[in-house]
């Protein structure tokens, strides 16, 4: 059940927890969106791609309960009803959504990918994937939201530039946080000298709790649920591995599939990633259909397991169409205005969340497939 990969995963919990402690995350979000211009269609798309980067580094679980507490002063001053604060709240969990793919450390479904992908890509080359999928997939859903939603006449409270004076401390995480990171990207690089990027996590998770900067009580509140989830579904491919079952269902799989390019099964297989997702949370389609997929690769004639693996980690992130689909969604279906009334319903998530999930496949089966192409995946 322990594995780098899981050391990876509570890395990531430790840079979110540390940013979160000492308020860095709020600060950033608040400074950035402070600078553009504070008219409804700038807002919407800098709070879309301000979720984004968020959830890339502290995950997409937190990132959306984040951003949440960010727009409640824009939410709080809005009329009842408002559809610039429906365009806002289902925005920030689409975009979460989309930011799953962002890096390794953003969604569980990615950790549960990198198991099954030998070798390992390191956080550069996600990045040269997730990139350009994640950037076309947010611009293509933003304009769609222009034109389900009407933000004309809408006012804007102005979100002001924070003031809040840095500390040692707060330094401090901000250099162990921008060298965590980079070590990661270029992990490959230097696994003969440190290890692979479970070890880089344990080397930062010990430069934050062995000054005291965090403490055990942060250490109690990471998603242990999250944690152990991906550990049973790491134990549950290693069980249907050795087992025979996994070679087994790939092999009738396979002659379905005989002569097909590596382009068919990708499309095939995407529409069938998708729909599971959309049913069964993304981290738990993940943990059923990549050892599957893994497979399914390594058999094949031209064998591209890598590139199959990483997008079926991609298409589960894509899946957005119903409130439980994924972490993003749960949260922004349980937000409620001044009133006590939901700013979202299933209907809004079906309505904006079904055709937003074909785009976004659209995205990973043409722009994602051609990255992976291209750095041979």
């Amino acid at each position: 059940m322990w594995s780098p990969i899981i050391l990876l995963l509570l890395g990531g919990f430790t840079l979110a927890a540390a940013l979160s402690k000492y308020n860095l995350d709020k600060f950033a979000c608040t400074f950035m969106l402070s600078k553009v211009p504070q008219q409804p269609i700038w807002i919407l798309l800098s709070i879309m791609c301000v979720s984004t980067v968020v959830a890339a580094f502290v995950s997409n679980v937190a990132a959306p309960v984040l951003m949440f507490s960010v727009i409640q002063p824009i939410l709080n001053t809005l009329p009842e009803g408002s559809s610039f604060a429906q365009a806002l709240v289902i925005g920030i969990a689409l975009a979460s959504n989309v930011a799953g793919m962002a890096s390794p450390i953003a969604s569980p479904q990615n950790v549960v990918a990198l198991q099954d992908m030998n070798p390992n890509p390191n956080w550069l080359q996600w990045f040269a994937v997730s990139i350009p999928v994640c950037s076309c997939a947010l611009l293509l859903i933003f304009i769609y939201l222009l034109f389900l939603f009407d933000f004309r006449g809408t006012t804007l409270v102005p979100i002001k530039s924070p003031n809040e004076k840095f500390t040692f401390k707060h330094h401090y995480v901000i250099l162990i946080t921008i060298i965590t990171i980079f070590l990661w990207c270029i992990a490959s690089f230097i696994q003969d000298i440190v290890g692979d990027m479970g070890m880089i996590a344990i080397a930062s998770m010990t430069a934050f709790y062995a000054p005291g900067i965090l403490s055990p009580d942060d250490f109690n509140n990471y998603p242990w649920t999250i944690v152990m989830l991906a550990m049973g579904g790491l134990s549950l491919g290693k069980a249907v591995t050795n087992s025979g079952l996994l070679k087994t269902i790939a092999e009738l799989i396979q002659i379905k599939l005989a002569d097909s390019e590596l382009f068919t099964v990708l499309l095939f297989f995407g529409i069938i990633i998708l729909t599971t997702a959309t049913f069964v949370s993304h981290t738990v389609a993940a943990l059923i259909i990549v050892p599957l997929i893994a497979e399914i690769g390594r058999s094949m004639a031209d064998p591209h397991p890598n590139l199959l693996v990483m997008a079926t980690a991609f298409l589960c992130s894509s899946a957005m169409g119903l409130p439980t689909s994924g972490f993003p969604n749960v949260t922004a279906i349980g937000l409620r205005d001044n009133v006590g009334n939901p700013y979202l319903t299933v209907g809004t998530f079906i309505k904006v969340g079904v055709p937003s999930s074909l785009l976004c496949y659209l995205c990973v089966v043409f722009v994602g497939y051609l990255m992976m192409k291209l750095l041979n995946f």
